[in-house]
């Protein structure tokens, strides 16, 4: 596993971050937003469950042509990196030769290496995705972050409001992973805007799963023109969403 130095595109209005709580010891919670950056249960499980199972990964992967596909997620959140970091350990696990992965996550609020290490710290299955990320982290983050995680896989961070970042993109994403905070803590992350972003951005086929099952947030992602269903939740939780761009 290899690690390379970041390439930073400066933009000077990435708000500061507020203070972090810590829960249990190395939980963060955001004190901002009033809840915290992953599922209390487990959230590495969780993002098998909700963000890599809901998007038909790993298999969509066994799809991809060695002679040179990308896959490319889009993510509302990146927060500690913990999707980043499992969806990074699940794609070397099935990746094939000759294929890429781009990993782009919008985070209005980019933690500081310590608070990612210090978060990541309790799952020792993606130990050594934790330490390769924090080697290659910013001491400043913001911007636009660019790291080669390795020679298949590209992670880039867009900081700043995810509107903004997403509306920049190209129109070629392969799933989303939608993981802001709570829609009735942060409801800019889940608006029509937003969502009809989403689905202009991404390629026909194309596919995204949530947490989120609240009914405005449905609402929004069929609005926009995903065909949206609902599947059993992770650890209790009655349900969380799927969809696809047909």
């Amino acid at each position: 596993m290899s690690n390379h130095d970041p390439e930073i595109v400066k933009d000077d209005a990435t708000p500061e971050a507020p203070a972090l709580d810590w829960h249990d010891g190395d939980m963060p919670y955001s004190t901002e937003f009033g809840d915290h950056f992953y599922c209390r249960t487990d959230g590495r499980l969780e993002c098998g469950h909700v963000f890599l199972a809901g998007n038909g990964l790993p298999e969509r992967w066994n799809e991809m042509s060695p002679a040179g596909d990308t896959f490319r997620i889009g993510e509302l959140g990146f927060g500690t990196g913990l999707n980043a970091c499992e969806t990074w350990r699940q794609w070397e696990l099935f990746r094939k030769p000759g294929t890429r992965l781009h990993f782009t996550s919008f985070e209005l609020y980019p933690m500081q290496r310590d608070e990612i290490g210090r978060a990541l710290a309790r799952w020792p299955e993606i130990d050594a995705q934790r330490q390769a990320l924090t080697a290659a982290w910013p001491d400043e983050p913001s911007g636009r972050i660019t790291i080669d995680l390795d020679d298949q896989t590209t992670l880039t961070v867009v900081c700043g409001p995810a509107l903004d970042g997403v509306t920049a993109e190209e129109a070629d994403f392969d799933a989303w992973f939608l993981d802001g905070f709570a829609p009735s803590r942060n409801p800019d992350m889940w608006s029509p805007e937003l969502m009809q972003a989403l689905f202009d951005r991404t390629r026909p086929g194309g596919t995204f799963g949530t947490y989120a099952a609240a009914g405005f947030v449905r609402r929004n992602l069929a609005a926009a023109g995903f065909t949206v269903e609902r599947q059993p939740g992770f650890a209790g939780k009655r349900e969380m969403l799927r969809g696809r761009k047909d």
